[in-house]
C-alpha cells in the first residue's frame, strides 16, 4: 500500500473515531501514544501520560506552574497548601492541606486519601494495592518511606534519608479517591470510572481509540477552571496520520508535527509553538558487557554522532545537539572535558585503542531496543536509522529492535534480564527536571533495577557522593554547583551516548487560544479556548 493510500484510509477510519467531537468548546488532540494511557491514578506511557491523563483527571500535593514560557517550570502548591521540613527529624516532613476539595465523585478530599494513595502504591499486601501504577511511578518515589495522618487536614511523609529532594518527587504522586475505589473494587474498573480532583473528569474511554475529559464544575481553583467544554485525545503514533488530521481539521493540536512539513504548516496558518525544556534523547548503554564496558568505545560512540546534521536535515532545527544530559548553560552543566563534537577520525583512533578495528576487522557489535513512537521520542525511526549510520562509518554496528513505546518503557524498568538479556541498550527519553529525575534515578549506585532504574548499572562512588551531598544541600545555588560536579563526571564516564535535545514542537490550529508552552513535558490546559 503505497503513503496516500495509508493516510487516507487512516483519515477514514479518524473520521469513525471523531464523529461529532468538533463543536465549539471542545479542544481535539492527536497524540504520539499508541493507547490511551493508564487512568486509573498514576500512568503509564511515560511523561505523555502524565501529561494528558495524570495531570488533567488528578493532582499531586505539589504540582508545577506552567503559566509561564520564560523560565523553567518552579513547583508550586497543588492540594496541599504548605510544607516543611521537621528541623530536629529532618527525614519527616509535614503537609498541610486544601480544605474544601472535593473529587469528582462528590466526595471531600482529607488526609485519608493521600494515606489510601499511597498504600496503593507501596504497601503490597492492602486490598487496594494498585499493583500496574505501583509499577509506573514508585521508581519516581525512591525517597519516600512512609506517609501517616496527622489530622484530617495534616499529613507526615517520612523519607528513608534528608533530602532536600522531597518535593520533586511528591509531585509525581496522583491522589485518587477512596471513596469512588471502594464502590468497584478494582483498579480495571477504577480506571473505566475514575475520580481525582483535577480541573477535568473522564467521561469516555474507548482504549487504542479516544479519551474525552469534561470540565469539572466544582473544581477548586477558580483561576484554573477551564475554558472548554471538552478535551478529547485521540491515539496516533504515527506523524503522517497527525499531519493528515490536522490539516483534515479533524483534530485541532497535534504532538510532534512532521518537521519537513512545518513550513508548509506555517504557510497555511497553523501556529508551530517550540521552547526549550529539560529532555534529553540518547541510548542508555549497558556497561557490564562488550562493547559497552569500555569507556573508550562509548566515547568513540559519542563523536561519531552527527547532532547537527540530524537536527537540520532530519528534524528542521526542532531540536539541538546535546553533549551531555543537560545544555549548555543549564545550571547543571558545568565545564566536562569531553565535548562530543562531530568527530569520526577520533572516533576511530578511540576504537582502534580498545582493540576494535572497525568493519573489515574487528566491529563493535550490539543490540539496542528503540520505538517506534512515543512521548519525547520525536522521530525515534528515521533519528535511529541515522545514529545506526554514523555508528557503522566509524566501526560501531548496532541491530535496532524496534517495539511499541509502553512495552519500550516496560521492558525497561526490569533492566537486562529475561527477554532483554540480549539486549546491550536501550534509546528512552528522559527529563532532567529536577535532580533525581536527572541523576538520582540512573547514576547512583543504590537506585540499580529494582530499586529505580539504573540500568546499565552505573556505579561510581564519587558520584554517589555528590549525590548524597546535593540532596542534603537546601541551599539552591550550592546544590547546582555539587550537580554540576557531578554531570562533568558521568559526562567523562560516557554511560550514554548524547544525542539531542528536543525543542517539544506542536502543531495547533488557528483556533486555538491561550496556550502557553511551558518549559516542561507537561501542559497546562485549563487556559486554552478554541474559537470558530
Amino acid at each position: 500500500m503505497n503513503r496516500f493510500l495509508i493516510v487516507a484510509a487512516s483519515l477514514v477510519s479518524l473520521l469513525a473515531l471523531v464523529g461529532s467531537a468538533g463543536a465549539q468548546g471542545t479542544l481535539r488532540v492527536g497524540m504520539t501514544a499508541s493507547d490511551i494511557p493508564y487512568s486509573g491514578g498514576q500512568p503509564d506511557n511515560g511523561f505523555e501520560g502524565f501529561r494528558f491523563v495524570g495531570y488533567q483527571i488528578y493532582e499531586p500535593l505539589i504540582a508545577w506552574d506552567l503559566t509561564r514560557s520564560d523560565r523553567p517550570a518552579p513547583l508550586v502548591p497543588g492540594l496541599a497548601e504548605s510544607w516543611e521540613v521537621r528541623k530536629a527529624e529532618p527525614t519527616k516532613w509535614v503537609f498541610k492541606l486544601r480544605r474544601n476539595v472535593k473529587f469528582h465523585d462528590g466526595s471531600p478530599f482529607t488526609a485519608d486519601a493521600v494515606v489510601f494513595t499511597w498504600e496503593s502504591i507501596k504497601k503490597k499486601d492492602a486490598p487496594h494495592f494498585d499493583t500496574y501504577g505501583s509499577a509506573q511511578v514508585s521508581p519516581r518515589l525512591a525517597s519516600l518511606k512512609a506517609v501517616k495522618k496527622l489530622d484530617d487536614s495534616t499529613v507526615e511523609i517520612e523519607t528513608n534519608t534528608p533530602t532536600s529532594f522531597v518535593p520533586y518527587q511528591v509531585c509525581y504522586l496522583m491522589i485518587v479517591s477512596p471513596v469512588q475505589w471502594q464502590k468497584v473494587k478494582d483498579w480495571r474498573k477504577f480506571a473505566e470510572q475514575p475520580s481525582g480532583t483535577g480541573p477535568f473528569r473522564l467521561t469516555k474511554l474507548v482504549p487504542r481509540e479516544r479519551l474525552e475529559l469534561e470540565a469539572f464544575k466544582d473544581y477548586w481553583n477558580p483561576n484554573r477552571r477551564p475554558k472548554v467544554d471538552k478535551v478529547v485525545f485521540l491515539p496516533m503514533p504515527e506523524p503522517t496520520t497527525r499531519l493528515a488530521a490536522l490539516r483534515s481539521g479533524q483534530v485541532d493540536w497535534i504532538e510532534v508535527p512532521p518537521p519537513d512539513a512545518i513550513p508548509q504548516l506555517k504557510a497555511a496558518g497553523f501556529q508551530i509553538v517550540m521552547n526549550t525544556y529539560p529532555h534529553n534523547w540518547t541510548h542508555t548503554l549497558r556497561l557490564d558487557k562488550e562493547p559497552w564496558n569500555n569507556k573508550l568505545v562509548r566515547k568513540a560512540a559519542n563523536y561519531a554522532i552527527d547532532r547537527v546534521g540530524i537536527c537540520k536535515s532530519l528534524l528542521n532545527d526542532t531540536c539541538a545537539p546535546a553533549s551531555g544530559i543537560t545544555y549548555k548553560g543549564h545550571p547543571w552543566f558545568g565545564n566536562p572535558k569531553e565535548k562530543y563534537e562531530y568527530n569520526p577520525a577520533k572516533a576511530k583512533e578511540l576504537l582502534r585503542q580498545a582493540g576494535f578495528d572497525g568493519v573489515s576487522k574487528r566491529p563493535a557489535k550490539a543490540v539496542h531496543l528503540i520505538s517506534t513512537s512515543g512521548s519525547g521520542q520525536m522521530l525515534p525511526l528515521p533519528m535511529n536509522e541515522l545514529v545506526q549510520k554514523n555508528l557503522k562509518e566509524v566501526g560501531i554496528d548496532i541491530d535496532l529492535q524496534p517495539v511499541e513505546w509502553n512495552a519500550l518503557t516496560q521492558r525497561f524498568r526490569v533492566g537486562f534480564t529475561g527477554e532483554n538479556a540480549g539486549m546491550n541498550a536501550w534509546n528512552i527519553s528522559f527529563n532532567f527536571q529536577e535532580p533525581w529525575s536527572a541523576f538520582g534515578r540512573f547514576f547512583y549506585s543504590k537506585s540499580v533495577v529494582p530499586v529505580s532504574l539504573n540500568t546499565m548499572p552505573y556505579i561510581n562512588p564519587e558520584v554517589d557522593k555528590l549525590l548524597d551531598e546535593a540532596a542534603q544541600t537546601f541551599d539552591i545555588g550550592r546544590q547546582n554547583e555539587i550537580l554540576a560536579k557531578l554531570h562533568e563526571i558521568v559526562v567523562d564516564d560516557a554511560p550514554w551516548i548524547f544525542i539531542v535535545h528536543d525543542l517539544n514542537p506542536r502543531a495547533l490550529s488557528s483556533k486555538v487560544k491561550g496556550f502557553v508552552p511551558p518549559q516542561s513535558w507537561f501542559v497546562d490546559l485549563t487556559s486554552v479556548s478554541v474559537g470558530k
